[in-house]
């Protein structure tokens, strides 16, 4: 659905929780004055530092600190992302998730097709799974049970079989009411446009329904039981299903884990099931397509750590060099990435059959960490006794690192390539100023980067950031000291309105929002990026977010959320140590700035902000008479 879930309704959800009630759903809670104790839910412990306050609806853990209001449970219990905690927590209370732009009558159109669609394939679902039981599945259910399936595992996974005929499925939806024009478009039938001709996509193959996170179906996967081609064949990109997102298996994954926290990613639909069957019930599988950053996002929003199986023949040595170009990026401080290689010709699915569960998860955890994996790629047919070696192979490490996020991993790598070479990490240094990829841009917005950009000034020298005006102010540009960005002839370009920079430092550190005035008025909504950053600051407080992928979950599909996403992308250069005095600068400098406004302006910003009902305060409401009145003189 488009637009972002709307703060108000937000509001009014938790008003209407008791978070004791969520709570007490999943942990054994004992009254204890006028809170609820129990043991904590998100560490090992022996005696009770879990408290939960009804009065101020909010829990927090004395043991390992967790803390946060019913949706924050939610997600960190669960393993929910932000809108799917809020369509949880609302379908609990019986409430309708609203949207920003909810009034957009496309917008509920466009949702009720999605939901009809959703409906129209799990009626399939259903369908197949009816068949398998039938005398017209026995040889599915012969094949399932010779790969040792049980009835729990084909149960768990809703496997089904579509029967050898044309139009089984066709006829059975048509008598449901549903047309074929639906039925093509959500890839379940195939039109042949030279005869008009439509008949069942999925003929003779064992059905393998491919779940969303709330398990309801948005496509199929056919393993077939004769000689037809392909073996595999999945459903098309529907308006419910796009491959390079989805992954098979992972629903059934996080139903099976309460607490997920490894996640391995195999390569087809038997591998995925065939581990189940031997109590490995963490993996997950790609559909037909290559590792894809979409699909690791949505991993590393369950877990921290992903492993990756390939076979160990050249194919499944490419494979992997793929997944370690596509997880560089994504690879911030505390993430952790493992390639696993099976001996050639087995797969997970023969071989998990051959040694059992122990032998295989002894495999998974001596899986090679993505660091290793990374210098032995980089060293492979190169002679690194010889000078020339030695360099192929460190300029190899060097443009793989140079895609991986700033953090203590990166440092790390760096430091053991300079063992590994005898090259002073100086020298990189320089390599990295040198290769660095190009930064996104925004815009109008400059290329200047870094914390020296944020502090260069006018004339191209580096200050003290004290007053972050004097790097855009020289007395004449009054657009400038509002927050826009300043330009000026043969000179570097700001790249960063100042309400920018505050959104970018939050984005990287969203705890500093703790030290920020209780009041967002600081900050002028009608400079570019300022009505954004006072979604952002009221959207923290509001939820006591310390995540940054909480925070872009909540603006996800929004113009807003692509710039949150331009933002977060950016190197934050500014030392941890001064992060705190930077933001409290760029508030004050704001504030004053506020101070300077034209009587016109004021008036301006005085009446915008009286359209919202209680949004002035008496001394702002007494302000704009007199400003009334002064203008009045004026004219």
């Amino acid at each position: 659905m488009a637009g972002q879930i709307s703060q108000r309704f937000i509001d009014d959800l938790l008003a209407r929780t008791d978070i004791v009630d969520v709570i007490s759903e999943r942990v054994q809670l004992k009254k204890s004055g006028r809170n609820h104790s129990g043991l904590c839910p998100f560490h090992q412990e022996n005696s009770p530092s879990f408290t939960v306050s009804q009065d101020k609806q909010f829990y927090h853990c004395f043991g390992c600190s967790a803390h946060g209001n019913a949706l924050r449970f939610l997600m960190e219990f669960d393993n929910l992302r932000f809108p799917e905690a809020v369509e949880q927590l609302a379908s609990r209370a019986g409430m309708q998730v609203e949207r920003e732009g909810g009034e957009d009558p496309g917008a509920r159109q466009r949702q009720q097709k999605r939901e009809e669609g959703v409906n129209l394939l799990e009626l399939a679902a259903r369908f197949f799974r009816e068949r398998l039981a039938l005398g017209g599945g026995r040889q599915a259910r012969e094949y399932l049970e010779h790969r040792g399936l049980s009835q729990e595992i084909i149960r768990d996974f809703g496997i089904g079989y579509a029967e050898d005929e044309w139009e089984s499925l066709k006829r059975y939806l048509l008598e449901q009411g549903i047309g074929e024009a639906v039925q093509v478009e959500y890839g379940l039938l195939v039109h042949r446009e030279e005869t008009g001709r439509t008949y069942d996509r999925f003929r003779d193959r064992v059905m393998f329904p491919i779940r969303d996170w709330k398990g309801r179906t948005i496509a199929f996967g056919g393993r077939v039981l004769g000689d037809a081609k392909p073996k595999y064949l999945n459903s098309p990109e529907t308006p419910v299903f796009h491959k390079g997102r989805e992954l098979y298996g992972l629903f059934e994954a996080r139903q099976a884990n309460r607490q997920l926290a490894r996640v391995l990613v195999v390569e087809g639909y038997m591998d995925v099931v065939a581990l189940a069957q031997f109590g490995i019930r963490n993996a997950c599988a790609t559909l037909g397509t290559a590792l894809t950053t979409d699909h690791l996002q949505r991993l590393f929003r369950l877990v921290d750590e992903v492993v990756f199986c390939f076979d160990g023949d050249n194919a499944g040595r490419q494979a992997a060099r793929r997944s370690l170009q596509t997880a560089l990026p994504s690879m911030i401080d505390g993430r952790q990435v493992r390639f696993l290689f099976l001996p050639e010709g087995e797969d997970p699915d023969t071989l998990v059959r051959q040694e059992g569960q122990e032998a295989f998860e002894n495999r998974i955890t001596c899986a090679s960490p993505l660091s290793e994996f990374l210098f032995e790629q980089a060293a492979e047919g190169r002679d690194l006794k010889q000078v020339e070696g030695r360099e192929r192979f460190v300029t190899a490490v060097l443009e793989m690192l140079k895609h991986l996020p700033e953090g203590v991993l990166k440092s790390l790598l760096v430091k053991e390539l300079s063992t590994r070479s005898g090259i002073e990490q100086s020298q990189f240094a320089d390599w990295f100023a040198s290769h660095a990829p190009p930064a996104p841009r925004s815009g109008a917005t400059a290329d200047a980067e870094g914390y020296e950009a944020l502090m260069m000034t006018p004339d191209g020298d580096v200050e003290a950031a004290s007053d972050p005006g004097s790097t855009v102010d020289n007395g004449n540009n009054r657009a400038s000291r509002r927050g826009f960005p300043a330009t000026r002839a043969g000179t570097a370009t700001l790249s960063l309105t100042i309400p920018a920079r505050i959104l970018h430092l939050l984005l990287h550190e969203p705890g500093l929002v703790d030290g920020l005035p209780e009041s967002v008025d600081w900050c002028p909504a009608e400079v570019p990026d300022g009505r954004l950053c006072r979604e952002v600051v009221q959207l923290l407080r509001a939820g006591r977010y310390r995540s940054p992928q909480v925070l872009l979950a909540h603006f996800h599909g929004s113009p807003d959320g692509e710039r949150l996403d331009q933002l977060v992308r950016r190197e934050l250069a500014i030392p941890r140590d001064v992060r705190a005095s930077e933001l409290d600068n760029w508030v004050r400098h704001l504030e004053r700035e506020s101070a300077r406004l034209t009587p016109v302006e004021e008036y301006q910003q005085l009446l915008e902000k009286s359209r919202r009902s209680g949004a002035l305060s008496s001394d702002e409401k007494q302000r704009l008479r007199e400003l009334i009145g002064k203008l009045a003189e004026r004219s």
